[in-house]
């Protein structure tokens, strides 16, 4: 049995048991995949996939425990290899994280900053998706650290550790109505056109929670992943934003109102996450405690308030 077919056969599963999905994981040719899937099933004396024909339909009763034992297998090898390169080259590698926009846009880049001062033969690769993607990146070994608000809590395969917590603001153009209205109070924005989040993305499901718990049915007539996108159409007049407190930039959202939302909806949690088998090289770590401090230093300006430190800051 060899590390190479053990991948083949992760490749496979992920890609949804398409053998040309595997092979452009894996960067080999097909014949190569199914070449290794042959040889791990001749070896293991079982089949591995459910067949019809010759397509591949899912795993075998077997095949669910090999694959298991394979993606751990692989875990730990990269684990092994992680070590010798912490001890060998400690100041260089790749550094892959993954997060949504509002992290990469609004919290990161004094933090990348430092790191890179600290670190400049590290190169960094920020991968943006969505919360899920972001778990399911992580435990695939397709990035080192996620760090999003939805989704990574509560995973049993994830360390997850909280760095800080948020609230919502509201944003309108200057001369808006709604930013003269005392107090502001769930029913006053329902009165509104809103632009907020997507699903899924920076605390809308406690968004739309909070109103539906008080029977309100907010008018959002527009939602995007992306902070900037719904400040642009705040300035186009569809509707009143509300975005994460941190992502309000008084110099560069001069242009906007602000009136804070805490007092209306619970407070979120935004954490780093990474496989729990995962050894985490020290430059990682330093990343860490780097995301940790500058999250202490703007934390009253933006809204942003710490819960716990991150695993090792103390080191």
């Amino acid at each position: 049995m060899e590390l190479r077919q053990l991948r083949s056969l992760i490749a496979l599963v992920d890609g949804g048991f398409s053998v040309t999905r595997a092979a452009q994981a894996v960067h080999l040719v097909q014949p190569a995949v199914s070449q290794h899937l042959r040889q791990l099933e001749d070896e293991l004396g079982t089949p591995l996939f459910l067949r019809h024909g010759k397509r591949l339909l899912g795993l075998t009763e077997a095949g669910l425990q090999v694959v298991q034992h394979a993606r751990n297998a692989l875990a730990d090898t990269a684990n092994i290899q992680a070590i010798g390169r912490d001890h060998a080259e400690e100041s260089r590698g790749v550094l892959r994280i993954g997060t949504t926009h509002t992290q990469a846009r609004y919290v990161l880049p004094p933090v990348l900053r430092a790191f890179n001062t600290a670190y400049p033969d590290v190169e960094v690769q920020i991968h943006q998706a969505t919360p899920a993607q972001l778990v399911e990146a992580a435990l695939a070994d397709r990035i080192d650290l996620a760090i999003c608000t939805e989704a990574i809590a509560d995973h049993p395969d994830l360390a997850a550790f909280p760095a800080y917590r948020w609230n919502r603001c509201l944003i309108a153009p200057h001369g808006h109505p709604v930013l003269k209205r005392k107090p502001i109070s769930l029913e006053v924005l329902c009165e509104y056109p809103i632009v907020t989040y997507v699903f899924g993305f920076t605390g809308r499901r406690n968004l739309s929670t909070s109103f539906a718990k008080l029977g309100l049915r907010p008018q959002v007539v527009l939602s995007a992943a992306d902070t900037d996108v719904i400040k642009t159409y705040v300035r186009e007049g569809m509707g009143i934003g509300i975005i994460a407190a941190l992502a309000y930039q008084p110099d560069q959202d001069a242009d906007l109102g602000r009136r804070d939302l805490s007092h209306l909806f619970p407070w979120e949690v935004t954490r780093i996450a990474y496989p729990k088998r995962k050894y985490v090289r020290r430059f990682q770590q330093r990343f860490m405690d780097l995301f940790q401090q500058e999250v202490d230093r703007v934390g009253k300006a933006h809204g942003l308030w710490r819960v716990s430190r991150t695993p090792g800051a103390e080191k």
